[in-house]
């Protein structure tokens, strides 16, 4: 089935070193742009992470030091990427809880201002998991009638996922929308603030922290009455994306405060 596009869709899938948002690295990425023309380009970019790929990574995904000794690091196509996605939604599996947290990250690591919050996030592994509970090698055989050849390779899995979500709109096309928004809402599981999950929206659609001694709490409430929590967010180990997005709503908040603080005269700021 075609998918029914207003902007481009890019599907993408990473290898890292590990699980860590703050540690780990990107070893690969595969990116498959779909353009609402139906028109398609695929990339895969092995990518030096800097640091040791742990054993226990590469016997996931196949891909050693050795392999990415003499490859670019994130910083130097980060560029490229930014460009190739630009205008574009995005589109994976598993990718709202890892594989964009960890793409911002990197993002943030290498100083590119990008803002994959204005984008619709399609997640296919929610579809697959809220209708019928599987991984992915199990969803392409469920799905298409296909073996997965190559299962963790950054470029099969990107494929797969497309695959998968076009025969997902056509067995479920009585529940699933064929429309991009629709199926960001869908797959969106709770209003996150940040990638990571740390800062989320409450029911009156302020932002509250979810983790620690303040989980639950708002934002505004917290740094208002210990300021210095800010600060310790900021000097522990956190996401760049977390800290970016709690700095942006301490700017903001300790603005309002300071201009409702304003002395009037005769009703009006002097």
């Amino acid at each position: 089935m075609r998918l029914n596009l207003r902007n481009g869709i890019v599907f993408f899938d990473l290898e890292t070193t590990g699980l860590n948002l703050v540690n780990d690295r990107i070893i690969e990425i595969s990116l498959l742009k779909v353009m609402p023309n139906g028109s398609e380009e695929q990339r895969t970019i092995r990518v030096n992470p800097g640091m040791h790929i742990p054993d226990e990574a590469s016997n996931v995904h196949g891909i050693y030091d050795d392999d990415v000794k003499d490859c670019p690091t994130f910083k130097q196509i980060a560029a490229d990427v930014a460009k190739f996605i630009e205008g574009c939604d995005l589109g994976g599996y598993n990718s709202n809880k890892f594989d964009i947290p960890m793409l911002a990250e990197e993002f943030a690591r290498a100083n590119v201002d990008i803002d994959l919050k204005k984008r619709l996030c399609i997640d296919v592994q929610t579809i697959f998991m809220k209708m019928e509970q599987r991984t992915l090698t199990a969803a392409y055989r469920f799905y298409c009638g296909k073996n997965l050849e190559d299962a963790h390779s950054a470029s099969a899995d990107t494929s797969a996922t497309y695959e998968v979500l076009q025969a997902q709109l056509e067995r479920y096309s009585d529940t699933i929308q064929n429309d991009m928004e629709f199926l960001n809402n869908f797959t969106n599981q709770n209003k996150s603030v940040d990638y990571a999950g740390y800062i989320v929206m409450n029911a009156k659609g302020e932002e509250c922290f979810n983790f620690g001694k303040h989980k639950g709490k708002t934002v505004k409430e917290v740094l208002t009455k210990e300021p210095s929590y800010y600060q310790w967010v900021m000097n522990a180990e956190f996401p760049l994306y977390t800290k970016k997005v709690l700095t942006e709503i301490h700017i903001r908040d300790s603005k309002l405060l300071s201009f409702s603080n304003e002395p009037y005269k005769n009703g009006k700021l002097f």
